[in-house]
């Protein structure tokens, strides 16, 4: 879809209700986020997005927006779009200090987070923890039920033996095995029902209820005539659940949540396929702030598929020029080119910034994997004003940088 140059109006009412960042790097004082105080309100959960998985300076943005959250905003939670099955890990590391933190990050078996400044923040929510009572700690959750090997783990005694077969299920790829039949599927129900009757305790039910919802990922089709059917869809859904069973354990809970743009949306994506936003956004309303991140030129990490998407490649290097012209970023950058923060709710009262934030406009965004070259046509039209409710910009992305492999 062609793109369209924003008016003046638009610009100057980007510039003038802009939060300015006075950095990016975490420890920076906070006095410049001090405005998000009465964007955010009462906001139950904040998804904190980002348009590529490879970006230092979305990670950077992310930990201060989290110190924020947490000292400012009384956060009690951080999510990630990261493995259910490894987060005890993760939150005995944040809470108590059990184990290793890069450890325990590489347990959640996303590479896309397996990096130093991740790193960063697992070891400031330490930090942040150490000297305070329990009830006041910040706790840590995955809400993706994919790489679920820690669940296979800690289900050993009620598997059948080595070749049992929902062990596949520890890393096998969601979408990898569909099956109209949804044999493991049924394999994992049935799981669930003998750890049930077993009484085999919280902790077991936790991961044989993962193990239902991997099975359920790792046989669903890519494609169906029913978007609803597939495994992004699903894949989604369970996410918002994660979220809502956070919620409900602890009413009291304030979450950060961090994922990608595409998943925090508050609409659909992908042929109409409801976004974990969305979920969310129908469940609580103004309770839920989406934050998409975006930024104008330069690097990031990705796999790239080559030749096909069945057979990714390497994480690499990708780099894009400057944002074309009346894409929301360029038009972002137009407006501020420094970082900055923009909340989309207080617009409603300006018809020219309303009419242009609800209508189409380009923007880039990238996953975990990438077409190689085609990579940089990468674009997706969005309603700036029906998927986010708040937009951050960074002029430059520069790649994140992955942490050294171990032994």
């Amino acid at each position: 879809m062609p793109t369209t140059s924003p008016s003046t109006e638009v610009t100057g009412w980007l510039s003038r209700n802009a939060v300015r960042l006075t950095g990016l790097e975490p420890g920076t004082d906070l006095t410049d986020l001090k405005g998000l105080t009465d964007v955010l309100g009462g906001a139950r959960i904040v998804g904190l997005g980002e348009s590529t998985h490879g970006t230092a300076e979305f990670f950077r943005l992310k930990h201060r927006l989290v110190e924020y959250l947490v000292t400012e905003h009384g956060c009690t939670v951080f999510a990630m779009e990261a493995s259910a099955s490894a987060a005890a890990d993760v939150d005995a590391y944040i809470r108590y200090g059990t184990g290793d933190a890069a450890e325990v990050l590489a347990g959640l078996g996303f590479w896309t987070w397996r990096t130093a400044e991740v790193l960063a923040l697992f070891e400031w929510l330490r930090a942040h923890n150490r000297d305070l009572p329990e009830h006041r700690r910040v706790r840590f959750a995955g809400i993706d039920p994919q790489r679920c090997d820690r669940s296979i783990a800690a289900l050993e005694g009620f598997l059948s033996g080595p070749g049992d077969p929902l062990r596949v299920l520890g890393t096998a790829d969601p979408g990898s095995r569909p099956d109209p039949e949804r044999r493991l599927f049924h394999q994992a129900g049935e799981l669930l029902d003998r750890v049930t009757r077993a009484d085999g305790g919280p902790e077991a039910l936790r991961h044989a209820r993962i193990l239902v919802r991997a099975a359920d990922l790792v046989t669903r089709p890519r494609v169906a005539p029913d978007p609803a059917d597939t495994v992004f869809a699903a894949r989604d859904r369970y996410m918002a659940d994660a979220v809502a069973e956070i919620l409900d354990a602890d009413p009291a809970a304030t979450i950060a949540l961090w994922a990608h743009n595409g998943h925090l949306a508050r609409t659909r994506y992908g042929g109409g396929i409801a976004a974990l936003g969305s979920h969310l956004a129908e469940r609580h309303g103004d309770d839920y702030y989406a934050l998409g991140l975006l930024f104008g030129s330069g690097r990031f990490r990705a796999r790239r598929m080559w030749p096909w998407p069945s057979w990714p490649g390497a994480v690499a290097t990708n780099g894009l020029g400057p944002a074309p012209g009346g894409t929301v970023e360029a038009t972002l950058g137009k407006a501020v080119p420094g970082p900055h923060l923009v909340d989309l709710r207080a617009a409603a009262a300006v018809p020219a910034v309303r009419d242009w934030l609800a209508a189409p406009h380009m923007t880039r965004t990238h996953g975990a994997v990438v077409r190689r070259r085609l990579y940089r046509l990468s674009m997706a039209p969005v309603k700036p004003a029906e998927e986010f409710d708040g937009l951050a910009y960074v002029p430059v992305s520069t790649p994140s940088v992955p942490l050294p492999a171990r032994e």
